[in-house]
């Protein structure tokens, strides 16, 4: 069996989902096209839990796909352009209602997206019994995420198809990178850090446990924002939070952690996703697995707008990560 070489998603205009100034003079309501044909399939945003272990995934805009090697520097902060700006909810459930009615891919087409979005996921481990040795184990996984005759069943064994990363709490960060160094492979360690999952410690604590993470080899930073800043508008202190975040993480890239089951409205949820880019997070992710609500369809849909608009405005690429019951069922809308 072999997998398609490309595929490709496309989008029709569904205006009225969102009011306020366009980036460029395009309209935020206009909708742009779907995935751009990348390698043997798109980014899908796929991923579960299993055995203890979280997934979470990243997808990507139809942009393209950004230079990882490069960190995404931020804008000034721009507050006439984040006040003016309202979600249409009722506008962004129709849409999202309409996505889930598509009919799936099928077949060997299915299976290219699996495959790409297993390459997409950070294979996570995130308990308080969490050891050197499920670390190892955790890693391994990492390494050899799918049986090798299914692979070969695919014609994809000679892919090198691994996860994009593995995260751990910071504590756990030598055990990660040991465990990889020892298993031949360079999969990126991330880690999660400024108070996870709440967020509500002290600003010079968050920032030491950064510096703390990187220090002991991981090279993805998840942080989580002060939901507080978000519920009460404090957008400037938002924005300069997650800059000194920024700093701290040096040449590791920046993943903010948006906790969008906490931040009240799909507004808000655009609103921060926007504050988190201009202050320069390389992702944007949509939950920490751990609040009652965590990815939804809606909520998918207003940051990938955002990201979009960002792109629009900036030229500045930021991926996409989401986390919880979606992202386990590998079916969030890559519109």
């Amino acid at each position: 069996m072999r997998l398609p070489l490309q595929s490709e998603g496309s989008g029709s205009s569904h205006p009225g989902l969102f009011s306020g100034p366009a980036p460029d003079g395009r309209g935020l309501a206009e909708e742009g096209r779907g995935l751009a044909k990348q390698g043997w399939g798109e980014a899908g945003a796929g991923g579960r839990r299993k055995g203890g272990a979280e997934a979470g995934s990243r997808s990507q805009l139809c942009c393209g796909l950004p230079d990882m090697s490069a960190h995404q520097q931020g804008t000034e902060l721009d507050l006439s352009w984040i006040s003016k700006i309202q979600v249409n909810k009722p506008a962004v459930l129709r849409r999202a209602e309409q996505i889930q009615a598509r009919r799936p891919v099928k077949k060997e087409w299915q299976a290219a997206w699996l495959l790409k979005a297993v390459t997409c996921i950070d294979l996570t481990t995130l308990s308080g019994d969490d050891t050197a040795s499920n670390i190892q184990r955790l890693c391994y996984k990492a390494k050899y995420p799918i049986r090798e005759d299914l692979l070969k069943a695919l014609n994809m064994h000679d892919k090198g198809i691994t996860t994009a990363a593995v995260c751990v709490y910071p504590a756990r960060v030598c055990d990660a990178v040991k465990a990889l160094k020892a298993a031949g492979c360079d999969i990126p360690v991330a880690s999660v850090a400024t108070g996870f999952p709440a967020g509500q410690t002290h600003l010079k604590t968050r920032l030491e446990e950064i510096r703390l993470a990187v220090e002991d080899g991981a090279t993805e930073i998840d942080v989580v924002i002060n939901r507080t800043l978000v519920l009460t508008g404090q957008w400037k202190a938002l924005y300069d939070e997650i800059r000194q975040f920024r700093k701290a993480c040096g040449e590791a890239h920046l993943k903010t952690i948006l906790a969008t089951g906490e931040l009240g409205s799909l507004t808000n949820v655009y609103k921060a996703s926007m504050i988190a880019m201009m202050a320069g997070s390389d992702f944007i992710k949509t939950s920490t697995g751990k609040e009652t609500v965590n990815a939804t369809f809606p909520v998918a849909i207003v940051m990938l707008r955002a990201i979009r608009d960002f792109f629009w405005k900036t030229g500045n690429k930021i991926y996409h990560h989401v986390t919880g019951r979606y992202a386990a069922y590998h079916d969030l809308p890559m519109s």
